[in-house]
């Protein structure tokens, strides 16, 4: 299940190495073989007699530049090291302490802190390695970055970056202002999208294993929830963060839609609708002050009822639909109008549940970003096939059923596939105590309430199934394995906040 894609985003790249220290990889190794990588591919070209410069910055970049200056003293060049900025502002844990042993070693090379811009020190080197500013860069370059890389392009050695040039935006290979002009670039498990469209100022391009397989790509974790986190403003409106509409529930089942609303709100969305039969809805009402109900006219949803949500469909973000519709033929012919007026509204879409099952019956690829929740039973409904039961087997069917309805899949089970026609995710959190009624009802809400929240259909997808899972880990953990699915909604909060919380739990299960 190795992965095929070649090129990664800076958001990609971060994501795997919060995953990474998630599943147990120690970061301080990864920026010992980032280091060591780049002192080998100067020994590789170069005799030891040779001077070499390295400009480091106060991150991780400037970290893996520590490394390497470590390893070439060992290897016998002369070292001379310019941190960029005092010492006294590295935060960067690891960079510290890579910084921090080097202190032992000052009689043996030379070290310049560059407070000032107008006062760069005279340098005559062979070799000039730049690790000033890593692949999160955005936005202009100031000073003294922006003269150092002037100053680092002014002179005539052989120059390697480490990761990706200062001054390049590592997504786009836009040029943020200046950037240096490297002989060679060494990048770390994968080029990085902003390096091919950047050549020019990348040189060579060398990509160095850190010890990271690429199957740890495929692992949801920590890190995925962390890129759905959005900013909010002191100056926020209500509605910035989204507004959901969830459209469920009939004669037999009121607390699906309740269930998938409540986790809604628990991730931050601004604005939750719930659109149920008329008795459901003012029963849903009175659990919670905290939902907007809109009361449909009937004891099931049918197609009439199309008309009377239409009008919400322009105020809201996103739509979930299907917790606790029913199988009535009624209800089923309402999923498929309905879907056709989502379309026509251009919304994002979240089918669950009886949704699914209505779905099967017209299974064609949507005109809007779509995300399917079924778990083993409704995916052999979804394809009239049972799934795998072989992991790579299954993912490849999953994944050749997300192709064919250019949809997002998230199959349910004890190990959660997340397929679109491009990407696969595998999430391990969760356990056997989720088997309880309304755990998937939680899940639908998380990931409607992250879509909502302008996040795209995969991410919202991934994140939604680690969040789901963790809190289920939590709740047991607290609790053991007599819970209820509301039991999982408080959680949603802390594991949004802080997912790497859920490695003590995680440790504790022994998963």
């Amino acid at each position: 299940m190795q992965s095929k894609k070649t090129l990664m985003t800076s958001n990609e790249m971060r994501a795997l190495e919060i995953n990474a220290e998630y599943f147990g990889f120690d970061l301080l190794q990864l920026m010992e073989l980032a280091g060591r990588n780049v002192t080998q591919e100067i020994i590789n070209r170069f005799s030891s007699e040779k001077k070499v410069a390295i400009f480091c910055g106060l991150g991780g970049n400037g970290g893996d530049g520590f490394v390497a200056a470590r390893n070439l003293l060992g290897a016998g060049f002369n070292v001379t090291i310019l941190l960029v900025g005092r010492d006294r502002d590295i935060k960067h844990k690891d960079a510290l302490k890579n910084w921090n042993i080097l202190q032992s070693l000052t009689d043996y090379f030379s070290i310049v802190q560059i407070t000032d811009s107008s006062a760069l020190p005279e340098i005559t080197a062979d070799i000039i390695v730049d690790a000033m500013l890593g692949t999160g860069t955005k936005g202009k370059l100031k000073p003294p970055i922006s003269n150092i890389v002037d100053f680092i392009n002014e002179l005539k050695g052989f120059k390697i970056s480490i990761d990706i040039p200062t001054g390049i935006d590592s997504d786009t290979g836009d040029i943020l202002g200046n950037a240096v002009k490297a002989d060679l670039t060494v990048t770390f498990h994968k080029a990085k999208l902003g390096l091919e469209r950047a050549k020019k100022y990348a040189g060579e391009i060398v990509v160095a294993d850190i010890g990271l397989p690429s199957v740890m790509e495929r692992f949801t974790g920590p890190g995925d929830v962390m890129l759905t986190n959005v900013q909010r403003r002191a100056d926020a409106h209500k509605g910035d963060f989204g507004r959901l509409l969830v459209v469920g529930g009939s004669e037999v089942f009121s607390g699906a839609p309740a269930l998938v609303s409540l986790a809604a709100l628990r991730t931050g969305v601004d604005l939750v609708y719930l659109a149920a039969p008329q008795k459901v809805a003012q029963t849903i009402s009175s659990m919670s002050p905290d939902l907007i109900t809109i009361k449909l006219d009937c004891k099931n949803l049918k197609p009439s009822n199309v008309e009377e949500i239409k009008p919400y469909l322009s105020m809201v973000d996103a739509i979930v639909v299907g917790p606790g519709a029913g199988l009535k033929s009624e209800t089923m012919d309402f999923v498929k109008d309905f879907i056709e007026e989502v379309e026509k509204a251009g919304k994002p879409l979240v089918l669950d549940a009886d949704a699914i099952k209505a779905f099967a019956k017209i299974k064609r690829p949507l005109k809007v970003p779509v995300i399917l929740t079924p778990h083993i039973g409704e995916y052999a409904i979804l394809t009239g096939e049972k799934v795998p039961e072989e992991l790579d087997e299954r993912v490849s069917a999953i994944q050749k059923t997300a192709k064919q309805l250019n949809a997002v899949l998230l199959v349910k089970s004890k190990i959660d596939v997340i397929c679109d026609s491009e990407h696969v995710k595998l999430n391990f959190s969760g356990n056997s105590g989720m088997t309880v009624g309304g755990t998937g009802d939680v899940l639908s809400g998380i990931v409607g309430g992250v879509l909502a929240m302008k996040t795209g259909a995969f991410q919202a997808a991934v994140a939604g199934a680690f969040v789901n899972g963790a809190a289920g880990d939590f709740v047991v953990n607290e609790r053991g394995y007599h819970i209820t699915a509301s039991d999982l909604i408080d959680w949603i909060p802390k594991i949004l906040d802080d997912p790497m919380s859920h490695l003590k739990v995680k440790n504790a299960s022994g998963k």
